[in-house]
Order: structure tokens, then C-alpha cells, then sequence
């Protein structure tokens, strides 16, 4: 960077404007800042800070501070800078916080803190880069420059009591001085890279040891050993409980077998048993099937005399109708018996279903206990599934914020480089304005030309319009006139005719007083009436009024062409060659430059949006970095949670079948279990019901039947008394009495009745008889076994099989739990070996990349070390010159203490001694001679590196004061010879050998209105 003009308004000691032009200094100056103590020197420096960075070189006073206090109300306290970057310039104004006097009324008011920021081009032209904001004109300026407000002061200004800084820093602050300066981020990513992969990985080999730790634990061991004597101790176990559950199982099976051929032989006895009620009951009524059929006989006989009976028919009704009762009475009692039948086969099979039930209760017990576990299991599987979700939103967004930071990253590099362009185009604003404001004017001359001449045109063929106008109108005038006198003249001319007409014969004439008319005048013409003369009157004249107007209008149209002419020849003189251009092209072109205007305000536009992205980038950078580290930390802690609950979790699935591994399926399990047993019951209970209901029946149809017989009693003592009656008329009908015929009369129906039940009988007797064969013969030789004992044993070898069943189970759940457990260890003992073995090769980069081992060097440390040896070898040489061979700096290379970051520490090598020692046992003059050296030798090498950034400008404030005169000439022939290499060298000393030897000065002129510059050149 270098100085061009620095204008002050009342700022410091100058109550004025004051102006210092640097180029009047020379092409590369070496100059003296001169003036009486207070009079301004040092805030010459302050100025050209403030302007660039808003702070004092020595960061001891606000710009607000800075305001003289000799200055007037109305004068602004501003600094204004123009320096120059390459071969490009740039200028800055920046105005402090101030009070500032009203501009109406009395008071004074805050004038808030602006600055403005020009890039200027080489004809002149400004392009405002930043129009009023503070925070961005600094971000602008610390991107042209490269240099914050710290890193300028150390290394371009060093500044009265500062010039020690750079030269006494420590690793730490010159690591982020020489990073800026010889642009070593990406060694600082790479660190970051590593220490990140290598964290990962330290994560993942602790989260295996806690998923070990707690798989163990949920084993309840302490150790693999403790694993291994368990499953060694269980292995006969379990073998035993193998043997003793099969046996008991075999037991289990013949027992079940005995039983069901047990029940099976009850089952035949009691068919038999049934078979031959059926038989008894079918004998009982053979009595009845032989009456049946006799009054079968008899009513088909009776049908032939039944016009007999017509008499004694209500009692053969009465008697027909308890005859009809009683076989109702016996057919319900027959079905009830059979009934009661079905239902004791089935209150026979109550002994299965009850076993059923008590299976069913067993599984129902064995899935009720399950519950607890499974609880548990969800309870882990909750807090997995939580803290798993916990991790993954820590780990989503952790990549969140890395891919954002990516993001941030490349967009902020993607509007780094559109920056060049954006300038290039944004510079041509002034330009394209100024050429946009030409053309509009040019065309809006060519309309006005366009328009002078159209009315030209239009007035001129007015003209002529009127011309023939007025032309018409005079041959119109003077036929009308000379009509209206010839019929004024035919008017005058027949008055006497008029009169003539009017004479009596015998009165006297009005004219003349004769009384005789001999020849009273007479008119060949039609005389015309006063009305046509006044008519033909008023048309001259009207024809005579348009021949004025048209006159008039002639003369008023060629007085506006003239006119209209003369204004067509100024503007066609005014646009001189583009008279022969089209107003198309003209307006193709404004369009173009148009275009060119939009292009340019658009760029500048962008430009300064770029240019707040990047600087709010930046700060977000940084947000996004601490974000990132803080959700690293919490992924961490969220893993090692999981991989306990996860090892938990497993453990407890290991003791719950798959398929009950959800408390919904599990209860489901559980309630259809209970459903069944439910269903069980409900069929005992019913089949229990059914049968009482079957012997209820059973007794009631026997107690009908009993009172049908008696009713049927009664019928047949009445029937008895009514054929006593009716003897005398049945002794020839073969019918012994009125009763055996009552009795032997049927309806049809009735006879096919009987003969369908005699059919239904005798097929009864048959079937039953022939079953009831076949079982004897099956029976013949057994013995109906004891149910209740078969049950008894069946129900103790069940609980025997039960206990050897779980017996084995639990041995067998022990085994499998640990021999799942081990393949599990083996798994992570795996996968943290995995992981170990690539911490061996990440862990050791990073360690070594981030200066955890050794000397605790970093990587970019170690960049910068060697970056940091180039200029202390340009620095060495420079003051040996200056110290006469005493002093070379050197880097200690030897391991700070504690913690401390080391690796560019500086020492000086004293010759007169042949010892090192440290830079701060320096006196104050070999210290400043040490900094001068050391800001030179930067100077040299950061501008010998491809990309670094240039520093031609060195402003030096005191410390020559401290040397003796020897090391003053050096220090002198140094800065000289620093000059003459192309640097522009700015020194402040009260030294008058400096005032001597440097005849190129900026004096300060202190009075009490305040200092005052000059320049003084030789």
C-alpha cells in the first residue's frame, strides 16, 4: 500500500483542513515527519489508521476522541485517504461520532459514525464501493489490504511504544500475523481434518468398550474368565436336564395314551349301557304298537260305518282326543329320552375338556410371566430408541453444520472470485451514466428537430390552403357585392313601377299630382322585394367578413411558419451530422448504452452485496465452527449412551421368544389364551347346564304323559255310558259297543299316522337290535375302567414333565444368554481392534499435525517456521549491519514449557558473547533496531512469495532517539538503502542528526490555533 493524499478536517491538534499530498514527496521517499512535541507528528500515522480501520495506530484513543477542541462549530472532524494498491487507487473518507451544531436552531445534535469507500480508475472516475456503513467499509479494507488493524500497526506502522510488538510476540500472535500475511489456512484445515477423523475414531473404539462393559453387565459377570467357568459348569446341567425333560416327556406320552383308550372303553360301556334302555323302553311299547294296529284294523272297518256314529259323535271325539294326547304325551317322552341321550354322551366328554382347561391355564401362566420381562425390554428399547434419536439429530446436526460451513466456505470462495469481475464492470458506472445522459439528450434534440420541422411542414401546407383560401374568397366577395349592387340598381329602378302599379284613375299621382296617368311606368324585370335586397345585402357582407379572416389567417400562418423555420434551423445547427442519422438507430443505440448502465449499476450493486456476504460469511464461519465443535462433543456423549442401553437391550431379547418380543403380541398371545379358556369353561359350564336341563325335561314329559292316560280314563267311562244308549243300534255292526266304534273311526290322516308310527317302531327294533349286537360282541371279556384313578396319574406325571420342562429351561435360557453374550464380546472385541488399529495411523497424523508430540509444532506452525527463518535471514542481515555484527536473530527451536504452543519463539544470538538469549534482554535501542530489521526483512519476503501481499510503506514513529550515533548513521544507510530498492519510507523523530540527514520533511507547525502542515523538499 502506498500513501497518496490525507486530508484532515479538525481532527487531533489541526483546527483546519489540512492536506498532506504524498506524491509531491517523490517515487519512493524517504522523508521526516518533523515538529515540536504535541504539535501532530504521530497523529499523522493516527489519521491514515482511523481512515483505513476506524482506531489509532496506537489504539490508545476512539476516533471520537479525536476531535480538536480549537476547531469551529460548523467544521466537520473527518479524514479523508487516497492510497494507492498496485496500480489500483483507492479513496476513503470516515467521519468519528461527534457532537455537531444543528443546522436550524440553536444545540447541537450526534452526528452518527459513517464512512465511504471509492475505487477510483485511471481517468478519474469514482465507483462507490461502500456507501455509509463503518463495519463495511473495515471488511472492505481488510480484504484490499489483507491486514487487520493489529497486523497494519505491526508491520507497516510501528508506532511510538509499539515498535517492540512484533518483535516480542509470542508463538501464538505471530502464527496469526504470518498466516494473514503469507495466506497458510489450509495447513490449519488439514490439522482440523485430522483432529476430527481422529476423534471419531477415539469415539467409536470408546463406544465399543462401553457396549463390552455393558454387555457384561447385563449378564451380571465381572469378566470373559467368569463367562467361561459359568458356561463350563452349566454344560453337564444342562445335559441332565435334557435327559430328565425327555424322559419325563416319554412317561408323559404313554400315560396320555393309557388314558384315551381308557376313556374310549368307557365310552363303548356306556353306548352299551344306552343301547339296552332302548331296547327295554322299545320292548315296553310292543304292547302299544299292538293296539296301534288293531285300531288300525278297526278304523278301516269303522270308516264303512261311520253314518252310525254320526249320533254319538262328540263323545267318540272326546275319546279320539284323549287317545290322540296320550301318543302325543308318549312321542314327547320318547324325544325327550333322546334328547337326554345326546346330552349325557356329551357331559361324558366333560373329563377331556376340563384337561383342555387346565393346559390352557398352564400356558396362560407361562405367558403372564413373560409380561414383566417384556416390560422391562420396552422400558430398554424407550430409552434406546431416545437416546438413539437423541444421537442421530446430534449427528444430523453435526453434518448439517459441516455441510452448511462447507457451503459457507464455497460460496464465500465463489464470491471472492466474482469480486474481480463485478469491479471491472462496475467501473465502466461513470461512463455508461455520462454516455446514457448524452444520447438522451442528443435524442430528445433530434424529437424536438423532428417536431419544429413536422410543424414547419404542417403550417406551410396550412399556408397554402389558405392562400387558395383567400383566393376563393375574394372572387366570392366580389360576385356577391356586385349582385347585391345590381339588385339594388333593378330595386331603385322599379320604384316607379311600384308606384305606377298603385295609381286609381281619377287620384292624384304621388309624385307628380296628375290626376291623369296616360303612361304609367312599367318594369321588364322582376322586381325584387326589400327582403331579397336586405338577404343579398347581408350575404356581400358575409362573403366581404371571410374574405378578412382568410386574409387575416394568411398573414397570422406565414408570421408562425417563419417563426417555426428559424426554431427548425437552431436545433438541425445543434445536431449538426446526427441530422442524417434515423431516430430508430439513436434509440438503438440509447438502448445500448441503456443496457451498458444497467450492466454496470447491477455490478455495482452485486459488488457491494459480495462484499457484506463475504464479511458476514466470515463472522458466520466462525458461529458455524463453535457449533460444530459443541454438537461433536454432544454426538459423543449421546454414542457412549447408546451403546450401553443397546447392549442392555440385547440381552433382554435374548430371554423373550421372537415372536412375543412386543407387549401387543404378547397380550394378544395372553387374551386369546385367556379366550380360549374362557371358551372352555363356557362349553363345560353349557354341556353341565344342558344336561340338568335334558333330566328336568325328562321327568316333566313322564309326569304329561301319565296325566294324557289319565284324561284318557275319563274319555272312555263317558263313551262307556253314551253306548250303553246306542246298543240296541251296533248288536249288527260287529261292534260290541258305541266305544269300540268311536274308537275304531279315524280320519285319513289319522290312519296314515299309524301306519307310518308301526313302520317307525318296527325299523327301531331292528337297528337297535343289531347295534346293540355288535357292541356286545366288541365287549365281550373287558372291564370298564376307572377314570378319576387314570386322571389322578396322568395329572402327576404332567406336573413331573412341568418341573423337568423348566428345569431344563431355565439351564437352557443360562447357556444361551452366555453363549450369545460371548459371541458378542467377540464382536466387539473385533470391531474395537478395527478401530484401534486405524487410530494407530489417523491418531498419530493428527497428533503430529496438530503439534501434540515433540516439540508440539503444529503443521502450519511448522510452515510458518520455515516461512518465519526466511525473514529472520533478511532480517539477521540487516541488523548486523545496524549492530555491527553483534546481533543475528535466530528461531528457538527448543520445546516450550507446559502447555504453551511453541515453534516461533525468537532469539538473538549475541556475537560479543557467543550466547542466545532471549529478544526482550534487548536494550531499547538494540530493540528497536531488532524491529526495524525484523519489519523489513517481513517486507522482503512476503512480497517474494507467489500470492503474498505487498508492503512497499513503512512508517517508523521515534526510537532513533535510543541510539548512539554509530547505530543512528546504520539505522539511516539501512532505511536508505531500503529507499532506493522502492520503498517509501516515513520516519517521526525529534533526532536533529534525522533532520540533517533527511532532507525531504513534512513539518508541523504548532500555534494556538492549532499545527499546520507543510512539506519541505530538497
Amino acid at each position: 500500500m502506498r500513501p497518496l493524499i490525507l486530508e484532515m478536517s479538525a481532527f487531533g491538534p489541526f483546527a483546519s483542513v489540512q492536506t498532506t499530498d504524498f506524491s509531491a514527496l517523490g517515487s519512493n521517499p524517504l522523508f521526516l515527519i518533523n515538529g515540536p512535541t504535541g504539535a501532530g507528528k504521530t497523529t499523522l500515522l493516527d489519521a491514515i489508521c482511523f481512515a483505513l480501520y476506524g482506531k489509532t495506530t496506537g489504539d490508545e484513543r476512539e476516533g471520537s476522541q479525536m476531535r480538536c477542541d480549537l476547531a469551529a462549530d460548523s467544521l466537520l472532524t473527518e479524514v479523508t485517504f487516497s492510497f494507492a494498491l498496485g496500480d489500483k487507487q483507492y479513496r476513503i473518507r470516515r467521519v468519528p461520532e461527534q457532537q455537531r451544531a444543528k443546522k436550524s436552531g440553536d444545540g447541537y445534535t450526534v452526528q452518527k459514525p459513517e464512512a465511504q469507500l471509492y475505487h477510483i480508475d485511471t481517468d478519474g472516475t469514482e465507483h462507490l464501493l461502500v456507501a455509509s456503513k463503518v463495519s463495511e467499509a473495515t471488511a472492505e479494507i481488510e480484504q484490499l489490504t489483507g491486514l487487520d488493524a493489529d497486523q497494519f500497526r505491526q508491520v507497516m506502522v510501528l508506532p511510538q511504544g509499539k515498535f517492540r510488538e512484533l518483535l516480542m510476540a509470542d508463538s501464538k500472535d505471530r502464527e496469526k500475523i504470518f498466516s494473514q500475511l503469507f495466506q497458510t489456512q489450509i495447513y490449519r484445515r488439514i490439522e482440523d481434518k485430522l483432529k476430527f477423523q481422529a476423534s471419531a475414531i477415539k469415539a467409536e473404539v470408546r463406544d465399543q468398550r462401553n457396549k463390552r462393559d455393558g454387555i457384561l453387565h447385563n449378564i451380571v459377570l465381572d469378566s470373559d474368565d467368569a463367562l467361561t467357568s459359568e458356561l463350563t459348569e452349566l454344560t453337564p446341567k444342562l445335559t441332565q436336564a435334557s435327559e430328565a425333560k425327555d424322559k419325563a416327556k416319554l412317561a408323559l406320552i404313554n400315560a396320555n395314551k393309557l388314558f384315551e383308550s381308557a376313556k374310549l372303553l368307557v365310552k363303548d360301556f356306556d353306548a352299551q349301557d344306552k343301547l339296552q334302555q332302548s331296547a327295554v323302553l322299545l320292548a315296553e311299547q310292543k304292547d302299544s304298537m299292538a293296539q296301534r294296529q288293531s285300531k288300525l284294523d278297526n278304523g278301516q272297518k269303522a270308516l264303512q260305518l261311520k253314518p252310525v256314529l254320526e249320533g254319538a259323535l262328540a263323545r267318540e271325539v272326546e275319546r279320539t282326543q284323549a287317545q290322540a294326547a296320550v301318543s302325543r304325551s308318549q312321542s314327547t317322552k320318547l324325544a325327550s329320552e333322546q334328547a337326554l341321550t345326546v346330552s349325557q354322551s356329551k357331559f361324558d366328554t366333560l373329563t377331556e375338556q376340563e384337561l383342555k382347561c387346565q393346559q390352557v391355564q398352564n400356558d396362560e401362566q407361562k405367558l403372564t410371566q413373560l409380561v414383566p420381562q417384556l416390560q422391562g425390554l420396552e422400558s430398554l428399547q424407550k430409552a434406546l430408541s431416545l437416546a438413539t434419536n437423541e444421537r442421530d439429530q446430534a449427528k444430523h446436526s453435526g453434518i448439517k453444520g459441516k455441510a452448511t460451513l462447507d457451503a459457507l466456505l464455497a460460496d464465500k470462495q465463489a464470491a471472492e472470485q466474482q469480486v474481480p469481475q463485478l469491479e471491472h464492470v462496475a467501473s465502466q458506472q461513470v461512463d455508461s451514466q455520462q454516455a446514457l445522459t448524452a444520447q438522451s439528450e442528443l435524442i430528445e434534440r433530434y424529437q424536438q428537430w423532428q417536431v419544429a420541422t413536422g410543424h414547419a411542414a404542417n403550417t406551410d401546407q396550412a399556408l397554402q390552403l389558405a392562400e387558395d383560401k383567400g383566393k376563393q374568397c375574394r372572387l366570392d366577395a366580389k360576385a356577391k357585392g356586385e349582385a347585391y349592387d345590381q339588385l339594388q340598381l333593378i330595386w331603385h329602378r322599379g320604384q316607379a313601377s311600384l308606384l305606377a302599379q298603385k295609381l286609381n284613375p281619377g287620384q292624384p299621382c304621388p309624385v307628380c299630382g296628375s290626376a291623369e296617368h296616360p303612361n304609367p311606368a312599367q318594369s321588364e324585370q322582376r322586381l325584387p322585394t326589400e327582403d331579397d335586397l336586405e338577404s343579398s345585402r347581408l350575404t356581400s357582407e358575409t362573403a366581404k367578413d371571410a374574405l378578412s379572416q382568410a386574409i387575416a389567417d394568411y398573414k397570422g400562418l406565414k408570421a408562425q411558419l417563419q417563426e417555426q423555420v428559424k426554431l427548425r434551423d437552431e436545433y438541425q445547427q445543434k445536431l449538426g451530422e446526427w441530422v442524417s442519422h434515423s431516430l430508430e438507430s439513436l434509440q438503438a443505440h440509447l438502448q445500448q448504452v441503456k443496457l451498458q448502465v444497467h450492466q454496470a449499476n447491477t455490478a455495482a450493486q452485486e459488488l457491494i452485496k459480495l462484499r457484506q456476504k463475504i464479511q458476514s460469511g466470515q463472522s458466520k464461519e466462525r458461529e458455524l465452527q463453535t457449533q460444530l465443535d459443541a454438537e461433536r462433543e454432544r454426538f459423543q456423549a449421546l454414542q457412549t449412551r447408546v451403546a450401553t442401553v443397546q447392549g442392555q437391550q440385547e440381552q433382554a431379547l435374548a430371554a423373550i421368544p421372537e415372536q412375543y418380543r412386543s407387549l401387543q403380541a404378547l397380550t394378544g398371545a395372553i387374551n386369546q389364551v385367556k379366550q380360549q379358556l374362557a371358551t372352555l369353561q363356557q362349553t363345560i359350564n353349557h354341556i353341565r347346564q344342558s344336561h340338568t336341563q335334558a333330566l328336568e325335561q325328562d321327568a316333566a314329559k313322564a309326569a304329561a304323559l301319565t296325566a294324557a292316560q289319565s284324561s284318557l280314563l275319563q274319555a272312555q267311562e263317558q263313551a262307556d255310558k253314551a253306548q250303553a244308549e246306542l246298543d240296541s243300534q251296533l248288536s249288527t255292526s260287529g261292534f260290541s259297543d258305541k266305544q269300540a266304534l268311536s274308537h275304531a273311526l279315524l280320519s285319513s290322516d289319522e290312519l296314515q299316522t299309524l301306519t307310518d308310527e308301526i313302520g317307525k317302531y318296527q325299523q327301531d327294533c331292528i337297528g337297535n337290535q343289531a347295534t346293540l349286537t355288535q357292541i356286545n360282541d366288541k365287549l365281550a371279556g373287558q372291564v370298564k375302567p376307572q377314570l378319576a384313578e387314570s386322571e389322578l396319574s396322568l395329572a402327576s406325571i404332567q406336573k413331573e414333565q412341568q418341573q423337568a420342562e423348566q428345569s431344563w429351561q431355565q439351564v437352557q435360557s443360562r447357556v444361551t444368554q452366555l453363549t450369545q453374550t460371548q459371541q458378542q464380546l467377540k464382536e466387539a472385541d473385533a470391531n474395537a481392534k478395527k478401530l484401534e488399529d486405524e487410530y494407530a495411523i489417523i491418531g498419530t497424523l493428527s497428533e503430529v499435525a496438530n503439534g501434540q508430540t515433540g516439540n508440539k509444532v503444529s503443521l502450519q506452525r511448522f510452515v510458518l517456521s520455515v516461512l518465519l527463518d526466511d525473514v529472520l535471514l533478511e532480517a539477521s542481515h540487516r541488523l548486523q549491519l545496524m549492530s555491527k555484527g553483534r546481533y543475528r536473530l535466530i528461531r528457538k527451536e527448543e520445546r516450550a514449557k507446559g502447555n504453551k504452543a511453541s515453534g516461533l519463539e525468537l532469539e538473538v544470538e549475541d556475537a560479543y558473547t557467543s550466547k542466545v538469549r532471549p529478544v526482550a534482554t534487548l536494550s531499547g535501542g538494540e530493540s528497536f533496531m531488532a524491529a526495524l530489521a525484523m519489519a523489513l526483512g517481513l517486507s522482503d519476503v512476503v512480497q517474494a512469495y507467489a500470492g503474498g501481499i505487498k508492503l512497499d510503506t513503512l512508517f517508523i514513529d521515534e526510537g532513533f532517539g535510543s541510539l548512539d550515533q554509530d547505530s543512528l548513521d546504520l539505522a539511516i544507510r539501512t532505511l536508505m538503502d531500503l529507499q532506493s530498492a522502492g520503498r517509501m519510507i516515513g520516519v517521526i523523530s525529534h533526532v536533529s542528526e534525522m533532520k540533517e540527514q533527511i532532507g525531504t520533511r513534512i513539518d508541523i507547525n504548532k500555534s494556538v490555533l492549532g499545527s499546520e502542515i507543510s512539506i519541505v523538499l530538497p
